[in-house]
């Protein structure tokens, strides 16, 4: 079997995987890192959202081999140096941005991503930029409202029910 090394979070990992073996198949079973879900084995759900080389991937969509060498953030990566959540978890749970949680970690990385290409970003370009994460039990408004929040502006109501 193939030996991979990468770097996780900051950290160098190494370990064996069959070629065939998903990146979120990797992270989440053979370095633990559980956070990063596995929704719909087909890469629509975007509850799998990692950043590689800083940019989001859908780790189903990935053969932990194609990340030889680079740089893998998860949520689990995301806290501050302290341990408490970062600004954008923070404004999910301030703006009650989830419900079951099990797309959250999905929709912070991609929010991570997002503010990281577009600090100031409309509503209309968060939901667009959201389009590949699906959420089954918030309706997507507080999920906004958070990620407005992250960014430093505020979602009026109004807007949220004209989007």
């Amino acid at each position: 079997m193939p030996t991979v090394t990468m770097t996780v979070n900051g950290k160098p990992v190494t370990g064996e995987v069959e070629g065939r073996t998903l990146l979120v198949d990797f992270l989440r079973n053979d370095l633990r890192l559980t956070g990063t879900h596995v929704g719909c084995d087909t890469s629509q759900c975007g509850a799998c959202v990692v950043h590689v080389n800083g940019e989001a991937v859908k780790a189903c969509t990935m053969f932990a081999v194609e990340a030889e060498g680079l740089e893998v953030g998860t949520i689990e990566g995301q806290a501050n140096a302290d341990g408490s959540l970062n600004a954008i978890q923070q404004a999910f749970q301030d703006h009650h941005g989830l419900q079951c949680g099990f797309c959250t970690p999905g929709m912070v990385m991609s929010a991570a991503a997002l503010l990281k290409e577009n600090p100031k970003p409309t509503m209309a370009e968060v939901r667009d930029y959201l389009e590949g994460n699906i959420c089954r039990c918030t309706g997507y408004h507080n999920i906004v409202k958070a990620i407005m929040a992250a960014s430093g502006q505020d979602a009026p109501v109004a807007a949220l029910n004209d989007a």
